[in-house]
């Protein structure tokens, strides 16, 4: 049984409560869908003391989409065990983690929502790409990428990106498959640009001695393997 009484909170306290309130909203619904009343009734407090705290609901909304920027550049953080392929497969965990507990507020940060074209949503979309790349950077073990391998990178955070936002459309394919098709993808762009690349040659190569048979990468070769017997043979001129 309640009091009541409501414990008076501080400045900072009550601003951190109030994006609280608001990404679990844009958790459900577009941003653009949530109102300042409805942040406010959600909080326990008045309208006008919403913008007390915020002067609008950009203000707000930016505030929440750092939050939730912060954290989906935290899932990239992985410590450096065990082979390659497993440490991207826990990434891609995380990372569908996030998309599956925030999917408005994901595509809303992603597409810019309602802040789309203001320069401090477009950096803070940038900070969570750059984050992801200088991570698997880490994980490869290369300070100064070539330019093939910045493309390779890039690119492939670029396609996660692009993958979750189209799953959240009626998640038609199961997100595990999808979590372990995004690490076969790495390893495909990865090989197929060392096919062009000594440099990149090498790094393939390093990369696959210390891949485990029945770890991810293992997995996409065996998947491969599987697939030569059925390609038709092509006749000799």
């Amino acid at each position: 049984m309640t009091t009541g009484v409501r414990r008076r909170m501080g400045v900072e306290e009550r601003k951190q409560q109030l994006i609280g309130v608001a990404l679990e909203l844009f958790s459900h619904r577009s941003p653009d869908e949530v109102s300042i009343d409805e942040i406010a009734a959600a909080a326990g407090i008045s309208r006008p003391l919403v913008y007390h705290y915020f002067p609008g609901k950009q203000s707000l909304y930016e505030a929440a989409l750092r939050r939730a920027a912060d954290e989906l550049a935290a899932r990239f953080v992985e410590p450096p065990h065990g082979s390659l392929g497993a440490r991207l497969l826990r990434v891609m965990g995380r990372f569908f983690d996030f998309v599956d507990d925030h999917g408005p507020g994901f595509a809303a940060l992603m597409r810019g929502g309602p802040a789309v074209g203001s320069s401090t949503t477009n950096a803070m979309i940038d900070e969570v790409r750059q984050a992801a790349y200088e991570q698997i950077l880490a994980h490869l073990e290369v300070a100064e990428p070539s330019a093939r391998l910045e493309l390779v990178v890039r690119s492939w955070v670029s396609l996660a990106e692009s993958t979750a936002l189209l799953w959240l459309d009626g998640r038609r394919v199961p997100r595990a498959e999808l979590e372990l098709q995004l690490v076969h993808d790495f390893s495909a762009l990865l090989t197929v640009s060392a096919a062009y690349d000594e440099e990149m040659a090498e790094l393939v190569i390093r990369i696959l001695a210390g891949e485990p048979a029945d770890g991810p990468f293992g997995d996409l070769v065996a998947r491969l393997a599987a697939l030569v017997p059925q390609v038709p043979a092509q006749r000799p001129a």
